[in-house]
């Protein structure tokens, strides 16, 4: 639908991305609008595209697809539209004289006959002339929202364009389409190409070329690579563009000239990162080694009767390996704690919190997501958050590898020493971070299990910091005696030493079993025993409630055994349509009331609601990547659906975006580590 009104209104705009809701006066209604509205001011006139949705708590709303700003028709609209301060030189006095001179020819002046204001009292020619170039740097800003359109790029990223390109936007993109990638997370080159194609851009042009290499870098990205091998890449670019290997490596070098890409030789083969990756790798080694050399200050004295101190009063014994891994706390200022479970980690950490603190000092606790820092809290009894909250980091990048150009310096951590618990699941990006926000002379301590699925983001941070042989790194590999009764702590070290499951003899008379290793030799079969656990079979080894207490891990998403599949058989068994049950389709999956979904995008604007002990509710917006819950109702009628997170958080989606979730029967072991 297409509607043309007024703004009256904000009710809430985000700085960062322009998403709004507004009060929106058509000649008929004033009805409330939401969406992306970049460079839009209360009292603009707007033709919005869009659609009706219906809000469970706010009612009937038009959701904005796009948008295009219009001249306001009647003089008393334009005298109000150029006296709103966005135009240079022109306020309410101003632009009433301008109107009562020009009326209704009064935009037709401004734009192309600007001295002719000059007339006007209080209107020198400068002024003139400066009234004119605000008022075409305006313009030019609202054009970008209907140009982006065309070519299927949403409004959301409008401001972003305008910031990096300025007000000859425009015409720098006719000129170069390939810019967009770079501004743009996750748009189609090809479609981008084929554009560019239509205007004339020369297949082997360097702006082609070259827009293909740093595109090839920024997916490879989503990947969780820093860097790609030169022979691959070069494939890659080959491939998706069909030109020659020798006119990709000119362009390689290229921008290796120009300092956008840098190549590093290493192990017999060529690496290529894009610059502000490698800056970023560089600058992460430079901080580590920064703090390593501070002044050791806060170093405590007499460690050997501090410890057994801790020891009597906590009624623990320490392993050797335990208090070699306090005492290299003690004498270096950056330390990697690593080993599988079962180790000893946590009770170090708790040891390393009684040993500071009785000393006076601030320990911070953090881990890289929310049920990381959840189960670290419940470990050691001391609160612990999310590294994203102890940095105060928000949505500082729409592209959501927070700050690219490396410019954020951090929010310095009030703290003597902080220990980050789960590093393998952190990225480049986020350790840069951190350590932007480490003070000298403060003691930090880094745990994790090197064996663990590496981050989500790129780099491989525990990993390369253990295997620089810079950092000291102390290795747990004894299994605690109350750890060594779980045999998936056993079978994971084993596994990790290369030796296989403990067979059933191992087993057999073992009681409170945590571990089963079924074999079969067709997907098929698997399948089906996969179904009989989980309707019914676990149960007779405890209270295992599929929607409580069972979740699915496959490596993939494709084949009989992959989520996609999984996700539809379980649906079938666990939650089957008995013909009451509400229902929605959605890109060939059919959701319904009872199904287990999950979050597979961050939505800082999605609101929610959630019931409190001593109050009504607690209102909030943010929903994100990783957070499971359950479908609570469908309305096709009114086309929301609702969820209620595990956290009780309560959200209501609009069909529209169901894109955004997907079910959780069955999830892919890279998605389980962000749970």
């Amino acid at each position: 639908m297409e509607l043309k009104g007024e703004v009256r209104e904000f009710i809430y705009q985000n700085e960062i991305n322009a998403y709004s809701i507004a009060l929106f006066e058509t000649p008929e209604e004033e009805i409330t609008i939401v969406g992306y509205l970049p460079f839009v001011e209360q009292g603009d006139s707007l033709k919005i595209t869009g659609d009706y949705v219906e809000h469970k708590e706010y009612g009937l709303q038009f959701k904005v697809i796009t948008f295009e700003k219009l001249i306001p028709e009647t003089l008393s609209a334009l005298q109000k539209f150029l006296a709103n301060g966005k135009i240079k030189g022109v306020g309410p006095s101003i632009a009433k004289r301008i109107v009562d001179e020009f009326e209704e020819n009064t935009i037709n002046v401004i734009r192309y006959d600007p001295y002719k204001l000059a007339e006007i009292r209080g209107i020198t020619k400068q002024k003139a002339k400066d009234i004119a170039e605000s008022f075409m740097q305006n313009h030019d800003m609202w054009q970008i929202v209907s140009f982006l359109s065309k070519f299927n790029i949403g409004v959301e990223y409008a401001k972003r364009v305008y910031e990096k390109l300025g007000v000859d936007s425009i015409q720098k993109i006719e000129q170069n389409p390939y810019i967009l990638i770079e501004i743009t997370k996750g748009i189609d080159f090809k479609q981008i190409d084929l554009m560019a194609m239509k205007v004339g851009i020369n297949p082997e042009s360097s702006e082609r070329i070259e827009s293909a290499i740093k595109y090839a870098l920024i997916k490879t990205s989503y990947n969780g690579n820093s860097c790609v091998i030169k022979n691959n890449l070069i494939e890659f670019v080959r491939n998706l563009l069909g030109v020659n290997e020798e006119i990709i490596e000119d362009n390689i070098i290229n921008l290796k000239v120009k300092e956008e890409i840098i190549i590093e030789k290493r192990e017999g083969m060529e690496w290529i990162y894009l610059s502000s990756f490698y800056k970023i790798e560089e600058e992460i080694a430079y901080r580590i080694n920064k703090i390593q050399t501070s002044k050791n200050s806060k170093k405590i004295k007499n460690i050997d009767t501090q410890l057994k101190k801790i020891e009597k009063d906590s009624n623990i014994e320490l392993s050797e390996k335990q208090i070699e891994a306090i005492k290299e706390i003690n004498e270096n200022n950056v330390l990697i704690i690593t080993g599988g479970p079962g180790t000893g980690k946590t009770t170090i950490i708790k040891t390393i919190i009684d040993l500071y603190e009785q000393k006076g000092k601030k320990v911070v606790l953090a881990a890289p997501t929310g049920r990381a820092a959840k189960k670290m809290t419940e470990a050691t009894g001391k609160e612990a958050s999310t590294l994203h909250r102890l940095l105060c980091i928000g949505k500082l990048d729409d592209e959501g590898i927070y700050n690219k150009e490396n410019t954020y310096q951090g929010e310095p951590i009030d703290a003597d020493v902080v220990v980050i618990d789960e590093l393998s699941m952190v990225d480049m990006f986020l350790m840069n971070y951190l350590l932007n926000s480490i003070y000298q002379g403060t003691k930090l301590i880094l745990v994790g299990d090197v064996d663990q699925l590496p981050s989500v983001g790129p780099g491989a941070v525990l990993k390369n910091c253990i295997d620089s042989g810079t950092i000291k790194t102390v290795y747990l590999d004894k299994i605690f005696r109350q750890a060594a009764k779980s045999k998936i702590i056993l079978n994971a070290h084993r596994v990790n030493k290369g030796e296989p499951f403990l067979d059933k003899n191992d087993i057999a008379n073992e009681t409170n079993q945590d571990f089963f290793y079924i074999k079969y030799k067709t997907q098929e079969e698997v399948l089906q025993e996969v179904i009989s656990l989980c309707t019914g079979r676990l149960q007779n080894f405890g209270d295992f409630d599929f929607f409580q207490n069972i979740q699915i891990l496959t490596p993939t998403k494709k084949g009989m055994l992959g989520t996609k599949r999984l996700n539809k058989e379980l649906q079938a068994y666990l939650n089957p349509n008995t013909g009451k049950l509400p229902e929605k389709s959605n890109l060939g999956v059919i959701y319904r009331v009872g199904d287990r979904i999950m979050q597979i995008k961050n939505n800082y604007d999605m609101t929610w609601e959630k019931p409190k002990k001593y109050s009504e509710k607690e209102y909030g917006s943010g929903v994100f990547n990783g957070e499971f819950g359950t479908i609570t109702k469908i309305d096709n009628k009114e086309k929301t659906l609702e969820i209620k997170f595990d956290d009780d958080k309560e959200a209501t989606y609009e069909f529209s975006e169901l894109d955004q979730i997907e079910h959780s029967y069955a999830i892919t072991i890279h998605k389980a580590q962000r749970k």
